[in-house]
């Protein structure tokens, strides 16, 4: 006995609850549906599935059809191929043999070159080997003999450079005497220089003294002359009285009394020129003997002045020698060491062509060993090369297969 389906209503709402009222805002209500109506919808489900049903069938029979008509062909197109596959291994077997049949008369023919020219080959090394071996000896020869020439060099440049050294020291101790005796020299002519100023100045004083006795004397030389003439005036005034000697006796008195007078001054005047002549003359003595002093002077300090100078070109010539000297120092280290960089780039050379010499043996011992190795296989792959051929003719049937 089956439940009785329950025939009351279901509603579906769908509610907003907010904390002041519940809204509803969509209400379904689902009723059940009568015998009549579900029998309906059942039977039209069925009519679909068993359409449904009938259009699958189909399909399959449509599908194996093909596919059997597929299989069919893809045996026939199997056993074709199985055929040519057939085919193509007979055709391979012959050509394998083939191949193997040349490759065998090849390799014999290719070992009889090899040996050949094996047999040449060290023939050509042995008289190579005998050339290098005497290219090297004389190589060896000759940088012995440039290291034996470099060494003297060398010893020479030593010895060179010892001398320059020792004429270096005495050219310093030399250039450190001259610069002394400079400094002295020059300390001599500033004190004569001094000597000479003050001289000067004594010599401007000297000549105004005589500048101002010379003008002295002139004044009295012309006085002496005014004198003179008054004396002549008054002769000739005595010669124009004589004929009045007698009145005029008193005046010719009180004249003759003026002109002793006048000739006592006039001697007072000559002895005073006379003291001044000797007074400038003395004055021109002191003068010509500073003059001399000071031409002495001048042509010691002239002299010295000359001897500083050639010191001094003595200084700068040799300064300039031991410039020289310096730089011919300087190039001779840089010949020793360009002679050392030589010596060891020979040396270089040597135990590089020793290392080659090695090599060179190495590489004969190892043709040798390589010869001999060959010789014996020679003689052992005589008797097995009958079994060559079939062995290569397997090989690549075996490839196939794979």
């Amino acid at each position: 006995s089956a439940p009785a389906l329950d025939h009351t209503p279901v509603s579906l709402n769908v509610v907003e609850t907010n904390p002041f009222k519940h809204l509803t805002h969509l209400s379904l209500k689902f009723l059940p549906g009568t015998d009549a109506e579900i029998k309906k919808f059942l039977a039209n489900c069925l009519k679909r599935l068993k359409e449904d049903k009938i259009m699958l069938e189909e399909k399959l029979k449509k599908t194996e059809e093909d596919l059997n008509r597929q299989l069919s062909y893809t045996q026939q197109s199997l056993s074709e191929k199985s055929r040519e596959l057939d085919k193509l291994k007979n055709e391979w077997t012959s050509y394998t043999t083939a191949l193997s049949s040349k490759h065998s008369q090849e390799l014999t023919s290719e070992k009889e070159r090899a040996l050949q020219a094996q047999t040449q080959y060290q023939q050509q090394y042995e008289q190579q080997k005998k050339e290098l071996e005497n290219l090297h000896q004389k190589s060896i020869q000759q940088l012995q003999n440039r290291l034996s020439e470099l060494e003297l060099i060398n010893k020479d440049l030593t010895e060179r450079r010892y001398k320059g050294d020792s004429t270096v020291r005495e050219l310093k101790t030399k250039l450190f005497g001259l610069e002394d005796e400079c400094q002295r020299a020059k300390q001599d002519v500033l004190s004569l220089r001094r000597e000479n100023t003050t001289l000067d100045a004594e010599c401007h004083e000297k000549e105004k003294l005589i500048n101002q006795l010379q003008t002295r004397v002139a004044v009295l030389e012309q006085e002496i002359k005014d004198k003179d003439q008054l004396v002549t005036r008054t002769k000739e005034v005595l010669e124009a009285t004589q004929e009045q000697k007698v009145i005029l006796e008193e005046s010719t008195e009180e004249k003759q009394r003026h002109v002793e007078k006048l000739e006592t001054t006039i001697k007072s005047l000559s002895a005073e020129l006379l003291k001044a002549n000797e007074i400038i003359k003395k004055l021109q003595g002191d003068l010509k003997t500073l003059m001399s002093k000071l031409k002495l002077r001048n042509t010691v300090t002239i002299q010295q002045e000359k001897l500083l100078a050639e010191k001094e070109e003595k200084l700068q010539k040799e300064q300039r020698e031991t410039q020289e000297m310096g730089q011919s120092l300087r190039i001779k280290e840089q010949e020793v060491c360009k002679l050392q960089e030589q010596l060891e780039s020979t040396i270089q050379k040597l135990e590089e062509s020793k290392q080659l010499l090695k090599t060179n043996e190495n590489v004969i011992t190892w043709l040798n060993r390589q010869l001999s190795e060959a010789q014996m296989a020679k003689k052992l792959d005589s008797p097995a090369s009958a079994h060559a051929g079939g062995r290569a003719a397997v090989s690549p049937l075996g490839m196939v297969r794979q």
